[in-house]
């Protein structure tokens, strides 16, 4: 574990001055990386949300069978939290909208 940190520190090391190595007038030097992060981050941000959402409806539905009078507040609570889960998406959505237009 501890070589692995150091190899990586090294590694950090060697290529930070080759980051400010680049010169800053140049934006096509790396302009046609900027929609393929996006892409990733897309795909990243709607895999995560995916999981969540499976994972929220998952419990909330072990909740519901396990106290049937509950199922009201548990039903609120989990569209609350799939509003605020595919949020992420959405605002990923338009960061990627921004950077890239």
């Amino acid at each position: 574990m501890t070589k692995r940190m150091l190899m990586l520190l090294a590694i950090l090391l060697i290529a930070c001055p080759m980051m400010f190595a680049q010169t800053p007038g140049n934006p096509t030097a790396n302009g046609h990386w900027v929609p393929i992060a996006a892409g990733f981050s897309m795909a990243i941000a709607s895999g995560l949300c995916g999981l969540a959402q499976g994972k929220a409806v998952a419990g909330a539905t072990e909740a519901m069978a396990r106290n049937p009078g509950a199922t009201a507040a548990i039903r609120f609570a989990l569209l609350l939290g799939l509003v605020l889960i595919e949020s992420l998406a959405l605002y990923t959505l338009v960061i990627i909208f921004v950077k890239v237009s």
